[in-house]
């Protein structure tokens, strides 16, 4: 067994990776970069060496600076996580003439699956399904428009070399092909240094479904089930989950053996994905193999009892796998949920800058967060936008999601804005609920973009005694404070005045020795919590059901985070709440004659001049942010009056980058 080994990666797959080493007692050796000096892999690591600027194309990426770092720590293998240099066969091989192990399948095996293309076409003489569509490279979008015509729309226009999502466009009409073309390539450029793309079919209604494969050096494969990966937004999974709700026991083995003849068919060794794309009727089609760890593999490890990562280093020190595919047993339900820093009501965008609170979910054998981030750190623009992995666990999928909606309300992250409220609202959907998934979930489900969770009658009134008791609490500390005005204290007030969107509820608070009935309008709800002062937390039972809230004090009012929603609101008497009625609405500024940057970014291109009219929907701006081309379109007619920035430069959210007539 090795005694050191490098990790080539940063954020919360290097910390995932670290753990699972010192639990088998290897030291271990953490790479950064400028932008990651503070991380928490960093940190946590036994060692730690620098390898160049922020880009990850001058550090992360630079196989010859990792090489560096494990001759001078004397790492005696690498872990290469996921992305970066995770399916670089050169890299590889590199490592391999310096005499250091890579925890991971060989150079041959890379090659082959790391290929979108020739993956297919081995996939194909492997006897396993594939989609129709052309194999080839494309010259230009002419060509592609050709093909793309000759396969039929939709098409999916894809990065050879891609992954994550990057490099992927959906067209349904030859312009659309010209746009997708162009701007696959750039991403595959700027991600991949590879800027191959094909075009396959595109299916209707499709589920991505994947099988975890294991594989030693002595002849041993065996697949660990699938996970359902559906619910996509712009082809990223936010959502994972084992096992599928919708494979048979027969669907399952066919998908799980042809996983495992394609991996045979390249001598694979150690952990890898194949991935499939799903219809309605169950019939399977390979999409791509992933030759490394995925960022999903921990529900995978929730129902099996298997560490992925201690299998792929025992296979690397040249071990046998310890089980046999009838040893495999899937027991239980798990799910993933990926908190991003982005912000949902603004159609996803990244958010960067200092967490000032970082408080995840208590970990149980139900609860388990996977993260690179804690309180007082920063996400850079630099990197993928990810916060944490939120994976719950349960004997039924019913279960599962209850622990992972209940672990959603709890984690609490302030400084950046997350997805956390998004995915909240995605585990409540029925669709969602009865496993009805497909990968177009997010689009379907909220076709005009996330704009918040409304409440249900039931669950708004109890939000307002927990809120409304919160406040009487602090009310009384405050009452009772000494240094008051001598010969006087304030009366006990506990009739007040909850006010949400400008509408008041009458609130009655009557404190008992273990939480308050509250009256809220004609219903008295009992409250039982343990809940003081201080906590952000609110954790107890209201009516005899768990509720947990996160109560923000904002100014003279509360902000309440629960199930998704985000309410502000007001705990006044019952006169303050009769002068607030007065109070003038405040207007927010008129911006329909500028073009903000919706996040901080590259001003990749900029498409029009001064004087030019445009048409609602023509592209105005290209802005890239963590490694993903945004394209910025006109929502009126009109004429450009200035331009205020040039292509090339840096923007900040919300700088100004034009201004109409």
């Amino acid at each position: 067994m090795f005694s050191k080994i490098l990790i080539a990666n940063r954020g919360e797959i290097a910390c995932r990776i670290i753990k699972t080493a010192r639990r088998m007692d290897i030291k271990s050796v953490a790479v950064y970069s400028e932008a990651d000096a503070a991380a928490l892999h960093v940190e946590i690591a036994d060692e730690r060496v620098f390898i160049g600027p922020p880009p990850s194309a001058q550090s992360y990426l630079i196989a010859d600076r990792i090489i560096e770092a494990c001759k001078k720590t004397g790492a005696e293998a690498v872990h290469p996580g996921y992305g970066f240099l995770s399916e670089k066969a050169p890299f590889c091989e590199a490592l391999n003439a310096a005499g250091i192990a890579f925890i991971g399948p060989d150079v041959r095996a890379i090659g082959a699956m790391g290929d979108k293309i020739e993956s297919k076409k081995l996939a194909k003489a492997a006897g396993v399904n594939t989609v129709p569509g052309y194999l080839g490279v494309i010259a230009d979008d002419d060509e592609a428009v050709t093909i793309a015509r000759e396969v039929g729309y939709p098409v999916m226009i894809k990065a050879s070399a891609g992954g994550g999502g990057k490099g992927m466009r959906i067209a349904r009409n030859d312009a659309q092909v010209r746009e997708g073309y162009k701007s696959a390539k750039n991403e595959a450029r700027s991600s991949f240094a590879d800027d191959r793309v094909f075009i396959e079919k595109y299916i209707e209604e499709p589920r991505h479904i994947e099988i975890q494969v294991l594989a030693d050096g002595y002849g041993n494969t065996v697949y660990l089930g699938e996970r359902e990966c559906s619910i996509q937004r712009r082809h990223q999974k936010v959502i994972e989950e084992a096992p599928s709700p919708f494979l048979d026991g027969k669907t399952r083995r066919a998908m799980g053996e042809q996983a495992v003849a394609l991996a045979k068919a390249v001598n694979y060794k150690s952990a890898g994905t194949v991935e499939f794309i799903v219809d309605a009727q169950r019939n399977f089609y390979f999409l791509e193999m992933n030759t490394r760890l995925q960022v999903e593999h921990p529900v995978t490890e929730m129902i099996t009892g298997v560490d992925l990562v201690e299998l792929m280093i025992r296979v690397a020190a040249g071990e046998k796998l310890p089980f046999t595919q009838d040893d495999v047993k899937l027991r239980g339900w798990s799910l993933e949920a990926r908190i991003y820093a982005e912000d949902p009501a603004r159609n996803f965008l990244p958010s960067i800058g200092r967490v000032t609170r970082y408080r995840p979910p208590v970990e149980s054998q139900f609860v388990r967060v996977d993260t690179g981030v804690y309180e007082g750190g920063e996400i850079s623009m630099y990197y993928d936008p990810m916060i944490a992995k939120l994976i719950t666990r349960g004997m039924d999928r019913e279960t599962a999601i209850g622990h992972m909606r209940e672990a959603l309300d709890a984690f609490q992250i302030r400084g950046v804005g997350n997805n956390i409220s998004f995915l909240a609202a995605v585990m409540k959907k029925e669709r969602f609920l009865s496993g009805r998934l497909s990968t177009n979930f997010i689009a379907d489900e909220f076709p005009e973009g996330f704009t918040g969770v409304e409440l249900e009658t039931e669950v708004n009134d109890r939000l307002i005694a927990v809120v409304a008791f919160v406040h009487d609490r602090i009310a009384e500390r405050n009452r009772t404070l000494s240094g008051q005005l001598p010969g006087y204290q304030p009366p006990r007030q506990n009739f007040w005045m909850v006010r949400i969107n400008r509408q008041n509820t009458p609130v009655f608070v009557d404190e008992t020795d273990r939480g308050a009935d509250v009256r809220v309008g004609g219903q008295v709800f009992s409250l039982v919590t343990s809940w003081v002062i201080g906590d952000l937390l609110w954790v107890g039972t209201v009516e005899g059901r768990k509720m947990v809230v996160q109560v923000d004090i904002r100014g003279d009012g509360y902000r309440l985070l629960h199930g998704g929603a985000d309410v502000v609101c007001q705990v006044l008497t019952p006169r303050a709440a009769e002068l607030a009625e007065l109070m003038p609405v405040r207007v927010p500024p008129d911006r329909s004659k500028v073009l903000l940057s919706p996040m901080p970014g590259l001003l990749v291109h900029l498409a029009v001049k001064v004087g030019q009219e445009v048409k609602v929907g023509e592209e105005l701006a290209v802005v890239e942010a963590m490694k993903m081309e945004n394209i910025l379109r006109a929502e009126r007619d009109g004429v450009i009056a200035k331009t205020n920035v040039e292509a090339g430069s840096s923007l900040a959210v919300d700088q100004v980058i034009l201004e109409f007539e």
